[in-house]
């Protein structure tokens, strides 16, 4: 069940399990040295406005100059990056994803169809044990909650909760960052919008959510285009679903040009985490261990949250006092996470089920 015991109390509370004292450890020069004689890492799916992955990706070039960093597909979901290592098993080439960065339920999806090997950070300690595989198969990395990403130009009153959405005055406004037959940031929006009515496990707020997508396409209100910046400020999709995170990267980006509002909702907010692993046919496996060591220190997990992401050790970092002030003010006030809850692996699980199954029989909108 999805119970506001499991909630984000704030931003200084984060994942709310205990960690360790900071941890010191790097990468070994062994490893530096094996990872800079394989010479590249192959990413997919990692946006350079997703998560503040544009300056993470630049650090760790400036880090390792010798690694070539090889990007796939960044716009692709957590779905196509599990079939990209399918596809390329038998493949050392550059179509052959190293790493991977998907959401929680596809993280013991993939360890249990053969797609991942075990690594276990220096840092690994400071990542909460809810959140990461024993093994080391798989680990969260960052999170952030739902959100509505609205162009002021284009919508005057903006919506404050999933309700507000099916109102006429957002007619053909309103689209999903994603389509939720594939793309994990959809898939648990249409879950938060099932919370938001009430509903309470995976299974049940799926189809909650199903619905009310039902009834917001029916009612003209949704637009089956992905939704992004670039749309947004276009005009093509006024109001967007999106993780927070996100959303506050675009605005950023765009600098005000539309002036833009990110709103988190008074019901329904859902926190959701994405995980890390290290496929089991990485071309590079040792740059891909690298890369994992990268993301978890502390210039990594701060290159998050510079992108508005809560990285996955901010209990550990926060304690230390790792964290800077200005970090923390760009991002929305600490009560519009105080009604967050972070679902459980079984909820998500069960909501992926229902929503990849279900969307086209109880929406039918071809999202693209």
């Amino acid at each position: 069940m999805i119970s506001n015991s499991r909630r984000l109390l704030s931003l200084t509370t984060a994942i709310v399990l205990a960690t360790t004292a900071i941890a010191t450890a790097a990468p070994s020069e062994e490893l530096i040295a094996a990872a800079k004689k394989e010479g590249m890492l192959t990413t997919i799916a990692l946006p350079h406005d997703w998560c503040g992955y544009g300056d993470v990706i630049a650090s760790f070039k400036a880090k390792y100059p010798e690694i070539q960093v090889n990007e796939l597909n960044p716009d692709a979901g957590s779905a196509d990056e599990i079939e990209a290592i399918k596809a390329n098993k038998d493949n050392k080439g550059p179509q052959a994803p190293d790493v991977i960065d998907v959401g929680l339920a596809f993280g013991p999806q993939a360890k249990k169809d053969g797609l991942l090997q075990p690594y276990k950070v220096s840092t690994w300690d400071e990542i909460p044990d809810n959140v990461k595989d024993a093994e080391g198969y798989w680990y969260g990395d960052y999170y952030g909650v739902m959100s509505f990403f609205v162009n002021k130009d284009l919508v005057t009153n903006s919506p404050k909760d999933w309700a507000d959405l099916l109102k006429p005055e957002y007619a053909g406004q309103v689209a999903l960052a994603g389509d939720p037959r594939a793309s994990n940031q959809a898939i648990l929006g249409v879950l938060a919008a099932g919370l938001s009515t009430g509903a309470k496990d995976g299974k049940e707020a799926g189809e909650a959510g199903l619905k009310y997508f039902a009834d917001l396409n029916k009612a003209g209100n949704f637009v089956p285009v992905i939704g992004k910046a670039g749309t947004l400020a276009q005009g093509a999709t006024p109001i967007v679903i999106a993780w927070d995170y996100n959303a506050l990267g675009w605005a950023k980006t765009l600098n005000g040009n539309p002036p833009t509002e990110v709103v988190v909702p008074e019901k329904g907010v859902l926190a959701g985490v994405y995980v890390q692993g290290i496929s089991a046919y990485a071309p590079h496996p040792n740059a891909a261990k690298l890369w994992m060591e990268h993301l978890y220190s502390d210039d990594g997990q701060l290159g998050w949250l510079k992108g508005f992401c809560h990285p996955i050790r901010f209990n550990a970092m926060a304690k230390a006092n790792k964290i800077p002030k200005d970090l923390l003010d760009a991002l929305p006030p600490p009560a519009a996470y105080e009604k967050a809850t972070f679902p459980t692996l079984e909820d998500v699980d069960a909501n992926k089920a229902a929503v990849t199954g279900g969307w086209d029989k109880v929406v039918g909108a071809n999202v693209k």
